[in-house]
């Protein structure tokens, strides 16, 4: 037995080169650089448009959710001028620990997330419907009042009636129209003795009045401005139904009726042939 050292106690020292020296991963070199910067995460993937759950996987040397080797680089190439690190190396070493020297074959499909821009999401246009709204609402009024003022101009007098001429409405800036005068004797001479003839005047206002034949058949159903009349003739009966007996003159068979009617009164009247009488 030797005293001294043993072979293995004389083999000379290995010289641990720099390249054999275990490196910081390229995660770890771009997580690294990120904090150094001040930037959290979220900045990164603000600046680069990489999704934050990829930055989170490349920092942890996770490289399958880019999709490949070249998307891979491309990530890595971004963030590292993000974080202020020189790419080349960082490239150097994927190469060296996952591309073989050759790029791997990358999907059809685009998946390089740092390219894409999300859209801007944006709220319904109100103002714009509110304009829609409004000139739908102008439009209907428009068409409400022609189709009015169409169907005013219209005569109103039914089959069987005999139109009468209509006064000119008094301007409103004039005093009322003063009752027409009772008819002379040749006049109510004229009136067919065969028939009931009712002639309706609106003389001191505005009325609404109703009146239908014998079989109950509408002659005219509607508003009498001040000045305007209505006649109407049947072989047997007229009714009538007046909204404001107090502002008409009312003629039966060309004689006038001498009631004293109230303004505001709603009168219900029947009249037949001959001289005047209420049914």
């Amino acid at each position: 037995m030797s005293i001294g050292n043993s072979p293995e106690d004389e083999r000379p020292i290995e010289d641990v080169s720099e390249e054999a020296r275990p490196s910081v991963s390229v995660g770890r070199a771009l997580q690294q650089a990120r904090i150094a910067a001040g930037l959290t995460v979220d900045d990164v993937s603000t600046a680069t448009r990489v999704r934050i759950a990829i930055v989170h996987a490349i920092e942890a040397d996770d490289f399958a959710p880019c999709g490949g080797d070249v998307y891979a680089r491309g990530h890595i190439r971004t963030l590292a001028k993000a974080v202020r690190l020189d790419p080349a190396p960082l490239l150097a070493q994927y190469e060296r620990e996952h591309g073989g020297g050759r790029p791997a074959p990358t999907p059809a499909a685009p998946l390089f997330e740092a390219e894409r821009i999300r859209p801007e999401r944006r709220g319904p246009n109100w103002t714009a419907a509110m304009v829609a709204a409004i000139v739908v609402v102008i439009g209907f009024v428009g068409f409400t009042m022609v189709k009015g003022e169409d169907e005013g101009g219209k005569a109103n007098v039914a089959d069987g009636a005999t139109p009468s001429k209509s006064a000119s409405p008094t301007p409103k800036s004039e005093k009322p129209l003063a009752p027409e005068p009772e008819p002379s004797d040749s006049a109510i001479a004229a009136a067919p003795q065969d028939k009931v003839t009712v002639q309706v005047t609106a003389a001191d206002g505005r009325s609404w009045i109703s009146a239908k034949d014998h079989n109950g058949r509408l002659l005219f159903d509607g508003l009498l401005k001040q000045g305007d009349s209505e006649t109407f003739q049947d072989s047997s009966k007229i009714n009538l139904v007046l909204g404001d007996a107090g502002a008409i003159d009312l003629f039966v068979n060309g004689k006038k009726i001498e009631d004293d009617w109230q303004p505001g009164a709603v009168e219900r009247l029947t009249y037949t042939k001959g001289d005047p009488q209420a049914g």
